[in-house]
Order: C-alpha cells, then structure tokens, then sequence
C-alpha cells in the first residue's frame, strides 16, 4: 500500500479455552503486525485459568466476549457477530500470524472479489522459533554488511552494478498456480470475507469440535467464492498434544464426517458415503481394537434427524471437486 496507510479495519477473532500463556503470546504477536487498523476479539468459552483477567489488564485494547461455558466452536459465531472489520482473521488461542501475514492477506482479498478465503501456511511453532533464530542472523549479517559498506565508501572502493541483475517477485503468491479441486483451509489461521460469512454463516454450533472448516468450505464454495492457499502468508500454531490423544477428537471427527455428507451431499452421493464410512468405522474399530469409531457413527445416526433438519445440498461441481479426507481420520489409534 502506497505510503504504508491502510483503510480497512481487519477484525481479528480468537476463541480461547484455558490456553492463557499461549492467548497471551498470539496477542503480544498481534501488537508486532505491520497491517494496522485491527480489530480484536477474544471470545472466552468458561476458562477457568485467569485467562479473561489477564486480557483485561494487560490488553485493554481487546474486545472480550465470555460465554461462561464451554460452546465448542458456536462460540467464534459471537466474535463474529461482534466484528465490524471488512476482514476477518480467524485464529485458535495457540495460533498468531507471522508480522505480515494480514498485510498481504488484504491485498489478495483486494486483487480478487471472488476470493472468499484466504488460507494461511499454518506452521508448527517450531518453524516460528527457527525463523527467530535465522532473523536475528539476519540482522546481525545486514549490520555487519553495512558497517562493510561504509568502510568501502571511504576507502573509495566502487560498488558493484546491479542494474542488469532480475528483480524478485514481491510475493510467492503471484506464481501460485489454480488448483483443480476445491478445498478448505485451517481455522488457525485464516481470513475470510464478512459480507460472505454473514451471507453463508458460521461455523456449524452441532459440531461442537472439529470439521467446523470444512462444513464451512462448502458452503463458501457453493455460493460462488473460491478458497486459496497462499503459501506466503504464514501462521505458526501450538498444537494441543492432549486433544489429539483423547477420545474426543476420534469421536467428533467421525461423527461429524457422518454429518458433513447428510447436510451437504447431494442424493446420488449420500448413500455412497454414509455406507463407506460405516465401513470404515467397523474395520478401523477392529484393526485398532478402539471402539470410539462405533461410538461415534452411533451417536451420528441418533441425531440424524436433527442434521436433516439443517440439509442443503451442493451443487453437484461442488460435492464432486471438494476434497474431505473421509479415511484420514480413522487413524488416531494406529
């Protein structure tokens, strides 16, 4: 942007349970972004770890929103309802973007008004401890170089011509190439339109955790926008080991894969799906000798009335380009 001036205010939307030491870096890690205006919302689902105080002490700048108890992934709707950015960021409380992922972010949004999504490079934190280390390389490599430099100007020593060398592209994403499936992106970090969220909705409250993205997705890629990754736009993320260890995460991917294709696959596919996936929850229970998957698919048809209820089928481009990683998921126990 011409001059460094940005106008448009980008919300930013952070759902946080019991996560207060990791809530507190990704807010230090916002304060550090060159893209300014932005707007923050953390939405607290009943921590009970000090994590709503500490935000209202030491970042009275933030909006915090308290649900008083533990709404799964409904509670981000209430962030987004608060927001009044043209952008939304949407982050986990274990989860920041790199200082200029919201800066390039907008100007891709800016370049394509069917750009529904932006989808962050999400990185492990690891990655972001490495690039630390590297930029403080850097740093010390740029001040050495120009202590250099300024030793040669006075010993008159001409510089080198670099007038026929290329110039590098600004951004990696200029070269990124159209992909011929549709996909979906990492709640860790992504951007996303609100006149298009307000449109289409938010995450689906039912799920309660997990697959809330992808149920999302396809409802972004049926009215019309598009989703893209940019591999220049980075996010670093603090996976939680404990939910991936626990049951829930085995029980809530399972069932909501189950719930995915009622709500959103057209006939011809749901009998398909639904049958590959029981298929799937029977072999993996006995190959894994873990009975979640049973459990899961179990409380999948107790509510099944419930989801039909909630049933609107893609358009047919959509159900057959979507990429979801129906087998993927039966590998918790491996």
């Amino acid at each position: 942007m011409p001059g460094g001036v940005y106008v448009d205010i980008v919300s930013v939307v952070i759902l946080n349970w019991n996560r207060r030491n990791d809530l507190r870096e990704g807010l230090i890690r916002l304060r550090e972004q060159s893209y300014q205006p932005l707007e923050i919302i953390v939405v607290d689902n009943g921590s009970t770890d000090d994590s709503v105080e500490m935000v209202k002490r030491d970042f009275p700048e933030v909006h915090v929103i308290e649900t008083g108890e533990n709404l799964g992934v409904e509670a981000y709707n209430r962030g987004f309802l608060h927001a009044t950015g043209e952008y939304i960021v949407i982050l986990d409380d274990d989860s920041f973007p790199a200082v200029d992922a919201i800066g390039k972010m907008v100007e891709q949004f800016r370049r394509d008004p069917q750009l529904g999504v932006v989808a962050f490079d999400v990185r492990s934190y690891g990655q972001f401890e490495e690039w630390q280390r590297k930029r403080h390389e850097d740093i010390s490599k740029t001040t050495q170089a120009k202590i250099s430099k300024s030793l040669q100007e006075k010993l008159s020593v001409p510089e080198c011509d670099m007038s026929n060398k290329e110039k590098l592209s600004t951004s990696a994403s200029d070269d990124t190439e159209p992909v011929e499936y549709y996909m979906s992106f990492n709640g860790a970090g992504a951007g996303i339109r609100r006149e298009l969220l307000n449109r289409v909705g938010g995450y689906p409250g039912e799920f309660f955790l997990y697959m809330n993205e992808t149920d999302l997705a396809f409802r972004i890629w049926n009215a019309g926008y598009k989703i893209k990754f940019f591999p220049d736009i980075v996010a670093y993320h603090k996976a939680s080991p404990t939910n991936r260890q626990s049951w829930r995460a085995p029980l809530y991917y399972t069932r909501n894969l189950f719930w995915l294709v009622w709500k959103h696959q057209p006939a011809p596919y749901v009998f398909t799906l639904t049958f590959q996936l029981l298929y799937y929850c029977f072999y993996f229970a006995m190959e894994q000798k873990a009975s979640v998957y049973l459990k899961a698919a179990w409380a999948a048809f107790r509510q099944m009335g419930m989801i039909l209820e909630l049933r609107k089928p893609v358009q047919d481009h959509v159900a057959r380009n979507m990429r979801v990683p129906y087998r993927v998921n039966f590998t918790f126990y491996r």
